[in-house]
């Protein structure tokens, strides 16, 4: 049953993938019998380029990706170089790393709430520094160029963009290199970048186009935070998706092939990107610069990562506390006073969705944990290791736009008779949730000592008592880790929860994204609020359950410490 551990993962990882690219392809060149496409045409893509504003929903996402990942990179890398090995840095740190699990709506909201002209970033000031008594016509949110809805992505990325650099850091000893750079007169971040970073970068390569398609080609921050007129591509795919008129699911099909070829064209631009900035770092490498002045740019960098955890702080503070506002009017920086009446009229409307997002999410992390564990015992006990090209499959679902072929997949599962059931939408959420669980897991899990297993064996004990008995409890934090990512994983699927289950199985996301459009932020605050507070749950019970278990067993207290 191990051996077929890693195949079952292959087809989990990459089966729903490819099924669903070929569905979407064939719609896309006029091929829907169900519709009436019996034979082959170009009439879709005819029909998608005569859209308003097309290239210009395309343009935007395609700038979105970039930008997205060249920012976040560039706040990590520089303030790992100026600060690794420092108090700031293990400070930021602990703190970095609650922020990946919280879902990218509830930040998207928490930062309109921030950010909006009656945010509260403008109360703060007003009336005393911008004399407003009402908020401003500042099209701040959804503004045509995208710029808000990029940093709602950027100070998301970052948190995940920094635990991945932190995960690969050790491997590369950056204490010798150091050391070795600053006898030769460089600057910390000037040794960095030419000893350090070289070999970092291409370990986290594929987090990083991870990053760009799903900056471009992301529906829920876009449509929290995005321009509307014309919408970001993955937001106008939805749209024709769900359009009354069945002819727009050909368009619709197109525009995710289009959304594929927008992806694709961000990453040869960022592969070219890499070759010219190597190409300029070789040349500056061997000019003799040392840059030992360098404290303007550390304090850059540290500014710029703190204002990234500072967005997200103080947006989920303000979620929580719209939830409980009453009175609230402009310029006042405060309600006038706290209620739990919100909440009381919410919680009937909460309970169908609250109790979805925890079943669907519950069952995909079992089943993600149990295949991650079953390869990784696999791996342990025959000697293989995933490497090399390999990881491009664990990356697959992270890199291949949702939209190209979660289309494809919806009407693949109609055409199997299965329908929007709760196991379709548990396999979709599967997709996603499975990279991030290997992720987690298997560095810790290829990190145990192997010596307690051996002496077991010598002892006499079979393979499968050693996993139970001394694997699998060594690695209990980890495991439940990796369960708190998937599970947060989970509830912040939008895309897949709203085309799988096609509105019949409503999640805190999609009722939280449908509330967008809605101008109470009280009740937008109860919902993502309730959104944020579910992944923090699953990483207190990650965090209390080993503390309890071992207990009174000081030496597994001190290793999962």
């Amino acid at each position: 049953m191990l051996a077929a551990a890693p195949t079952l993962a292959i087809l989990v990882l990459a089966g729903p993938i490819l099924i669903g690219l070929l569905a979407t392809a064939l719609p896309a060149f006029g091929y829907f019998p169900v519709l009436g496409g019996e034979n082959f045409s170009l009439q879709p893509w005819r029909d998608l380029a005569a859209m308003p504003g097309l290239w210009r929903s395309a343009t935007v996402s395609l700038v979105t990706g970039l930008v997205t990942a060249f920012v976040a990179l560039a706040a990590v890398a520089a303030f790992m170089a100026g600060w690794s090995q420092t108090r700031l840095f293990r400070s930021v740190q602990h703190l970095v790393s609650p922020l990946l699990s919280v879902p990218h709506a509830a930040a998207a909201f928490g930062l309109a709430f921030l950010l909006a002209p009656s945010g509260w970033l403008m109360r703060l000031v007003s009336p005393e520094l911008t004399g407003f008594t009402r908020p401003p016509d500042w099209l701040v949110v959804h503004d045509s160029l995208g710029l808000t809805m990029m940093a709602g992505l950027i100070v998301k990325e970052i948190p995940f963009l920094f635990l991945i650099a932190l995960a690969a850091l050790p491997q590369i000893r950056p204490r010798d290199y150091a050391a070795t750079a600053t006898s030769l007169g460089y600057g910390r971040m000037a040794g960095f970048f030419h000893t350090v970073w070289p070999q970092l970068y291409p370990q986290i390569r594929l987090a990083v186009f991870a990053v760009i398609a799903y900056s471009s080609s992301v529906v829920d921050v876009a449509i929290i935070l995005g321009p509307t007129n014309p919408a970001p591509l993955a937001v106008r795919l939805v749209g024709w998706m769900n359009d009354p008129d069945l002819k727009m699911r050909f368009v619709a099909s197109a525009g995710a092939l289009l959304q594929l070829g927008v992806t694709a064209a961000a990453l040869v631009l960022w592969i070219v990107g890499e070759k010219l900035a190597g190409m300029a770092h070789r040349k500056l490498r061997v000019s003799g610069r040392r840059f030992a002045r360098e404290q303007p740019a550390r304090i850059v960098s540290a500014g710029a990562i703190s204002l990234a955890a500072f967005a997200v702080i103080a947006g989920l503070a303000l979620l929580a506390l719209w939830s409980l506002a009453g009175y609230w009017a402009f310029p006042d920086a405060l309600p006038h006073s706290l209620t739990l009446d919100t909440w009381g009229r919410q919680l009937p409307a909460l309970g169908r969705p609250f109790a979805i997002t925890v079943a669907v999410g519950f069952a995909a992390t079992v089943v993600a944990v149990a295949i991650t564990l079953a390869c990784l015992e696999f791996e342990t006990r025959t000697g293989a290791r995933v490497k090399g090209r390999a990881l491009m499959i664990l990356y697959l679902p992270l890199i291949v736009p949702q939209a190209s072929f979660v289309f494809g997949l919806q009407l693949s599962f109609l055409w199997a008779g299965l329908g929007a059931s709760f196991g379709t939408l548990v396999l979709a959420h599967l997709v996603f949730v499975l990279p991030y669980v290997m992720l987690s897991l298997t560095e810790p899990w290829h990190a145990a000592d192997p010596r307690y297993a051996r002496a077991a064996n010598s002892m006499g004990a079979s393979d499968n008592l050693v996993f139970w008995c001394i694997r699998m409890p060594m690695a209990l934090a980890p495991i439940l880790v990796a369960a708190a990512v998937s599970f947060a994983v989970s509830v912040g699927q939008y895309l897949p929860t709203l085309l799988i289950g096609a509105g019949r199985w409503p999640t805190i996301t999609t009722e939280a994204i449908a509330l967008a459009s809605g101008g109470d932020r009280r009740v937008i605050g109860v919902f993502a609020f309730v959104q944020m507070g579910l992944p923090f749950i699953g990483f207190l019970v990650a965090t209390l359950v080993p503390a309890v278990a071992f207990a009174r067993r000081r030496d597994m207290r001190a290793a999962h410490a």
